[in-house]
């Protein structure tokens, strides 16, 4: 292998992406391994990977690859979701663009086009995630609208409907004008909006006299059916039993009492239109008013409102206003801030609208989907996250699971003639049931439910459907990979799909469907704004991996997103990726340029040993960091390991001089070292550490050794002593460059060491490594130290002789100002310690510490004091 002097991304990733898949190194089966197994969060087909899909994938494929190369059965499955009010706005918009309306077409032909679509574009996302490198096993792909996950979920349906949790009944909904569907409470998103705040005047009937009420919404007043007032404002008292007059469309209505007003908002009357909105529909039940929908399904007004019929609900709003104020009803305008839903789909503000639909209950599901997360058997990671999940659990409303659509899987219901319906997987299943109602029905006489089934009713069963775990339930996969391990996914969907997937696995297993949630913060930019089109402030991710490489981004994303919390993306951190894989790279190509010479013996034991004990060191830190779900730390860790210990110090301490060549024992070592080291960076950088894998330094690999199958570093105990000595040693060489730096003393410039230690043992091992990389002449132990300038390393004092020129006024000055630093330190831990209140009632270990402090400082004193000593003379 010709090893550039940069490493080159894309002349690796594609190869060594190509080589896995042709050797199957993702696909699993089951055997007698223990299953490691994760299920995609199945991106929408109407999806291209965005920064939140990287993080996202980043860290799946972090685990997968880690579980593989311990040894396990690891199985990603992947997968797409057919997203029913996505696609079909963006199959409606293809279609607007060759000229044809949705409303001319039949189911049949519309679902032509849909699939067509999809068929082009569905699976552009999950070629995408290839480039991330993402090891899905791929064999195993599943869509949502495939027939047979299509089939369990028409199951699914008749299972919940017989069991009495579906039914269909007329309720006050979310409905989205732009989507023209009903959606569910979790996919209405709330935002501070800028309104007007209308102040419009109701004539009381019969009188002079006028009702103000405050409104946002002042084109609903065609559907009004009543002004409602608090039955203890003494104000409206006078006013009880009598009716006003609607301006503009001069219709009656009564006054009502109702304790739900607030006297204090706005002029203490409200406006009920029970039609238009949740609370005023509340209100209307309960006095029995009439409701009129003065609304067509995509938000413009009907015949019912009676004037400005076809107006969209925002242009007829200013109209409204326009009218008011030229008939005198309008009193004033406010500005108003308040809180407005929007489709989280669409982003168009969501109408309250009653609307038959089917509902699934909700308080049956619930129970064991808390439980499991309230008793610890499934993890959410962080833990921040249970109280939110316990709220919502406990507050739930049943779920509205019919859409307005064509595209997803068609509600089993079939209505008869007289209104009625029966539930069944077929049309002919439907007319056995139908022919018990009425035996003269034939099948033309049935009509099948328009509506389609809520995208999250089918994407809560993935984790059982992808293993046919509904439409065979003792299938081998599913017994072997169910319930899976981890599931990686957004804090944003722990309602809409995490607590509906644990629901559905106690319902139809009897388990839940995974162990660990581990839920990823969102990805922000530098201002902390979340990232979207609209803002233009996404990079596109493919462009970032065709820039700096698929591992420079894979290390920049996880270096800075711990669990949970959101991450404020910097390009910077993905050039920090790509500035470690060069590092890795330019180390791999120093060790491979060394000339071995077997006749040489080993003087690095020292060096070796201390590296040894750090690797396990490291290790042990990183495998904690896994096991509590700190990728992030558990990266960084390994990124000092490289970077720090293995290239600046352990590199530095063995390399031989210019030119030279190395001891063939040091040089096996190092290199299995480096071994050791790509192993433990594979899951996070796969293709640079695969790339280097197969170099020839390496022992010759078989047909099958490769990094990604290769066994994960198992962990073995550190002796602490060598690795306190190697932190004294490098704190010795810092000081001397310090030293350097501070004289201005080149670093080809050789000096002497004096060192009076306090243990000899550590310069009689670490002579050579001290030597080497201080650039040393001479390094002499002794108890009596010559004039110099000196530093402390714990409790070994180190001088430099003076015969180095060094500017006097300017080192006194520095060493004085220390000098008053530290004796201001030590009299506040004095003040401390000669404090009988603080000694009485602070831990031992606090006092300790402070002991240490003293200790501490008055050898730093002594040693500033010898050295100011030492220039003055």
């Amino acid at each position: 292998m010709n090893l550039t002097t940069k490493y080159e991304p894309q002349s690796s990733e594609n190869k060594w992406y190509s080589l896995w898949m042709s050797k199957g190194f993702f696909h699993s089966e089951p055997d007698e391994r223990e299953p490691y197994t994760i299920v995609i969060p199945p991106p929408n087909v109407t999806g291209v990977l965005h920064m939140g899909h990287m993080l996202n994938n980043t860290i799946q494929d972090v685990l997968i690859r880690r579980a593989r190369m311990l040894g396990k059965n690891a199985c990603w499955v992947p997968g797409t979701d057919h997203a029913s009010i996505a696609t079909e706005a963006k199959v409606v918009a293809m279609l607007k663009e060759r000229g044809i309306n949705k409303s001319d077409l039949t189911r049949e032909e519309f679902l032509k086009y849909a699939w067509e679509w999809k068929e082009k574009y569905g699976g552009i996302i999950l070629e995408q995630l290839k480039k991330l490198g993402a090891s899905c096993d791929w064999d195993r792909t599943r869509f949502t609208m495939e027939d047979d996950l299509s089939d369990s979920v028409i199951d699914t349906f008749i299972h919940l409907y017989e069991k009495g949790l579906i039914y269909r009944g007329v309720r006050m909904i979310n409905w989205d004008p732009s989507g023209k569907t009903a959606v569910s409470d979790e996919e209405v998103i709330r935002k501070e909006v800028q309104q007007k705040l209308y102040y419009i005047n109701y004539q009381v009937e019969g009188t002079s006299d006028f009702l103000t009420v405050a409104t946002t919404r002042p084109e609903t007043i065609m559907a009004d059916a009543a002004i409602c007032v608090n039955p203890l404002d003494e104000r409206f008292s006078a006013l009880k039993g009598k009716s006003v007059i609607i301006p503009l469309i001069n219709r009656k209505i009564p006054i009502i009492e109702d304790s739900y007003v607030d006297m204090e908002f706005g002029t203490g009357c409200l406006k009920v239109t029970p039609a238009h909105d949740l609370n005023d529909y509340e209100i209307g039940m309960r006095h029995n008013l009439p409701v009129i929908d003065i609304l067509n399904d995509d938000g413009t007004l009907n015949e019912k409102a009676e004037i400005l019929v076809g107006e969209d609900r925002s242009i007829a709003r200013k109209k409204i206003a326009k009218l008011l104020e030229e008939s005198g009803n309008l009193s004033k305008i406010e500005d108003y801030k308040s809180q407005v839903g929007f489709s989280e789909r669409t982003d168009a503000v969501i109408e309250p609208r009653l609307s038959m639909q089917w509902f699934c209950k909700m308080d049956d599901l619930v129970k064991p989907a808390l439980d499991d997360v309230l008793n610890g058997e499934i993890k959410l990671i962080p833990e921040k996250f249970i109280n939110t999940y316990k709220h919502w659990m406990e507050n739930v409303r049943d779920w509205n699971i019919s859409r307005q659509l064509w595209w997803g899987q068609r509600i089993p219901a079939w209505y008869l003639p007289d209104g009625s319906f029966v539930v069944a997987k077929t049309a002919e299943q439907a007319l056995e049931k139908a022919l018990l109602k009425n035996p003269d029905l034939k099948l033309a006489d049935l009509r099948q439910e328009d509506d389609v089934l809520d995208t999250w009713f089918s994407s809560g069963l993935w984790p059982i459907t992808v293993f046919d775990g509904l439409k065979d339930p003792n299938n081998k996969d599913i017994n072997y990979y169910y319930p899976t391990n981890d599931l990686v996914t957004a804090p944003e969907i722990l309602f809409f799909w995490v607590a509906r997937m644990i629901m559905f696995g106690h319902e139809f297993r009897g388990k839940k469907p995974f162990n660990n949630v581990y839920l990823t913060g969102i990805v922000r930019d530098k201002l902390g704004r979340k990232m979207s089109k609209s803002l233009g402030n996404s990079p596109d991710p493919i462009g970032l991996i065709e820039e700096y490489g698929a591992d420079g981004v894979r290390v920049g994303m996880l270096l800075c997103s711990p669990a949970g919390n959101d991450l404020m993306f910097d390009a910077s951190y993905i050039e920090q990726g790509r500035n470690f894989a060069n590092k890795i790279w330019n180390a791999f190509r120093l060790v491979k340029g060394w000339e071995v010479d077997n006749n040489l013996s080993n003087t690095n034991q020292t060096a070796i040993l201390w590296f040894k004990n750090r690797f396990n060191e490291a290790l042990k830190e990183i495998e904690e960091n896994f096991n509590n779900y700190r990728l992030s730390e558990a990266l960084m860790a390994t990124y000092k390991l490289v970077w720090d210990d293995f290239c600046a110090w352990y590199l530095e301490m063995v390399k031989p001089a210019y030119q030279q060549p190395i001891d063939a024992e040091t040089h096996a070592q190092t290199v299995e070292f480096f071994e050791s080291i790509l192993k433990l960076l594979h899951p996070f950088m796969p293709f640079i550490t695969e790339e280097l894998w197969h170099n020839d330094l390496f022992k010759t690999r078989g047909e099958n050794d490769f990094c990604i199958v290769a066994s994960y570093p198992v962990s073995a105990e550190f002796e602490n002593e060598i690795l306190n000595q190697g932190k004294a040693v490098k704190a010795i060489i810092s000081e001397i460059r310090n030293l350097r730096n501070k004289q201005q003393i080149s670093p080809k410039t050789t000096l002497d060491l004096f060192i009076k230690p306090h243990s000899e043992n550590l310069f009689a091992i670490w002579e050579n490594v001290i030597k080497q990389l201080g650039n040393l002449n001479e390094l002499t132990i002794t108890n009596n130290l010559p004039n110099g300038i000196g530093f402390f390393v714990g409790k070994d004092e180190f001088l430099v002789p003076l015969e180095i020129e060094i500017d006097k006024a300017a080192e006194l000055e520095k060493l004085n100002d220390e000098l008053v630093y530290y004796q201001g330190f030590l009299k506040s831990v004095n003040a401390k310690l000669n404090n009988e209140k603080f000694v009485q009632n602070a831990k031992a270990s606090i006092i300790e510490n402070e002991r240490n402090k003293k200790a501490d400082a008055e050898s730093k004193i002594a040693l500033i004091e010898q050295s100011i000593k030492a220039l003055n003379l």
